[in-house]
């Protein structure tokens, strides 16, 4: 049986790493969870990497080469694997966002990346990095527009966010910049390709007031949890947490407007600022 091979740099190299993986793994005859244990992971962190929702580190590259007997070859192509034009803590989320069938989400501050138009993400990159030169902003905002292309696709992911009214008000950008934003996120709902709540300040006290939330599903993996924080982000596949972060989004949605209302007031926001720029 033939061993691991040079991967095609023109293909998809983390897809390909993964190929690779599971056919080193299937003929060491081991299962996903008995080559997890050698490496002090779960079995489907192991799935993950399988399936290229998640990327190789060099740490787990060095381990399976020497769990499987590949010598270096993962070492070698887990480089190629992990090149990406975002932030390394959010890298691996957008790579998993790209591969998922369903992404739920809670926006707690600001319209979700996924939802946002080019004004007002360059509004708040500005805002995250205020001394940067205009050209390095500008490669941000195109590599999240870069990824908002994904709901440009009919067959792409559900889309389910719950956006908290304080991401509604919050004028980032400037009035008019807040109206295109929010009339563009009214257009998606419109065109049936998101599904759209808002958490409104009368909803008080509520599931999630620690901070935002990405659960995201995948045809042939276990699902992904993605959690942010200031310059810092996290993915956890641990099923206890999945479970009952997934509860939390229940709940968030069950204390939010119902789509049709939301879609309402973020309409009547986007007007209220419209009319605010005019006079």
């Amino acid at each position: 049986m033939p061993g691991p091979r040079d991967l095609d740099p023109s293909s998809s190299p983390r897809a390909l790493l993964g190929a690779e993986l599971r056919h080193a793994r299937e003929k060491a005859g081991l299962s996903q969870e008995e080559l997890g244990q050698r490496l002090f992971v779960s079995g489907s962190f192991i799935g993950q990497l399988e399936a290229g929702t998640r990327r190789m580190q060099r740490e787990y590259a060095r381990l399976l080469d020497e769990a499987l007997g590949t010598e270096d070859f993962f070492q070698r192509h887990c480089g190629a694997a992990a090149k990406s034009r975002y932030p390394e803590h959010f890298a691996e989320a957008v790579e998993a966002e790209a591969e998922a069938t369903e992404i739920r989400q809670y926006a707690p501050l600001l319209i979700s990346g996924l939802l946002q138009t080019p004004a007002y993400a360059r509004a708040v990159f500005r805002a995250y990095r205020p001394t940067a030169p205009a050209e390095v902003i500008e490669e941000l905002v195109a590599a999240r527009m870069d990824r908002a292309a994904l709901l440009d696709d009919p067959t792409g992911p559900l889309l389910w966010t719950v956006l908290d009214e304080a991401a509604l008000r919050r004028r980032t950008g400037g009035r008019e910049v807040m109206a295109e934003a929010l009339r563009h996120v009214a257009g998606l709902v419109r065109r049936n390709r998101v599904i759209v709540q808002v958490l409104p300040f009368g909803a008080g006290a509520h599931a999630s007031m620690e901070g935002s939330m990405k659960l995201m599903d995948f045809e042939d993996a276990p699902p992904l949890l993605y959690f942010e924080g200031v310059g810092t982000g996290r993915l956890e596949d641990d099923p206890t947490t999945v479970r009952y972060q997934r509860r939390t989004f229940q709940l968030l949605t069950a204390c939010a407007l119902s789509p049709a209302d939301s879609l309402a007031l973020i309409e009547d926001i986007a007007q209220d600022y419209g009319h605010e720029e005019h006079h």
